[in-house]
């Protein structure tokens, strides 16, 4: 069981219009005995920040536009020592909450709530199933180590490990730079099984293809610093395909044009 102090743990939620499930999520972790509630908002139109108020959860409306730039406006104004990061959807379960934590208290920086092994029938598809896994091993390839789930909103920090991340991502790819930022800097990592839930109501806001192709430019991109041998190397391996195609095509066509061989 965990032995952190409930008052020394700031539960962060950015939201984007969930006024169907933040008030629930709210009173879930509130009747777990714990007290700090920090909504980041992303300018909801739907009426969350006030339902958000009156569940009684501290609430800001961030100041850029995108839930990465909300993420990182949010960590500059925690002070509690310990984050419990999760979406706002009703997605993740605050049941997981003691299970996220305690891996701090034995000396991790860093929590990752893997979804992909316990997930609600219908709370992913077999597309999102497949480009998740498909994402975690490009990841490994650019970046050295397989997290399980480097897509998964739920996240524990402690809060001097944040101060060793460069964040800059404004958008969906903050997950992604997140984990690329602390397997860079060497933080203590630690993965643990999460339950994963159908959306209650609300459209998802992930887009599969274009959010997919964004997060993988994201890895690549990342790895410059992380990883520039796989960087670089996969520039060089690229220009020598395209050379041996063109040098085929150049060779094919000279032997074609050959009437006749001394």
């Amino acid at each position: 069981m965990m032995t952190l102090e409930r008052e020394d743990v700031c539960i962060l939620i950015p939201t984007l219009n969930e006024v169907l499930t933040i008030e629930p999520l709210i009173r879930d972790f509130q009747e777990l005995g714990f007290s700090k509630i920090f909504v980041i908002d992303g300018n909801s139109n739907d009426g969350t920040v006030s339902v958000a108020e009156r569940a009684g959860a501290r609430v800001v409306v961030q100041s850029g536009k995108g839930k990465g730039a909300a993420i990182i406006e949010a960590f500059s104004l925690i002070e509690e020592p310990y984050i419990l990061m999760l979406d706002g959807d009703g997605t993740y379960a605050a049941s997981d909450a003691e299970k996220m934590l305690a891996p701090l208290e034995r000396g991790a920086d860093h929590v990752i709530g893997e979804r992909l092994s316990c997930y609600e029938k219908g709370a992913l598809t077999r597309l999102n199933h497949i480009g998740n896994h498909i994402i975690n091993v490009l990841f490994k390839w650019a970046h050295g180590t397989y997290l399980e789930d480097i897509l998964s909103g739920y996240r524990a920090f402690t809060k001097a490990s944040l101060s060793t991340l460069n964040l800059k991502e404004s958008g969906f790819e903050i997950e992604t730079e997140i984990a690329a930022e602390v397997v860079r800097n060497e933080l203590r990592i630690v993965v643990v099984p999460v339950s994963y839930c159908q959306r209650a109501g609300t459209p998802t806001k992930l887009h599969p293809f274009r959010d997919g192709y964004k997060i993988i430019k994201t890895i690549y991109r990342l790895a410059k610093v992380a990883n520039p041998l796989f960087y670089f190397g996969l520039i060089g391996f690229s220009l020598i395909i395209a050379g041996i195609i063109l040098g085929t095509f150049v060779v094919y066509e000279w032997l074609h044009s050959i009437e006749r061989i001394p």
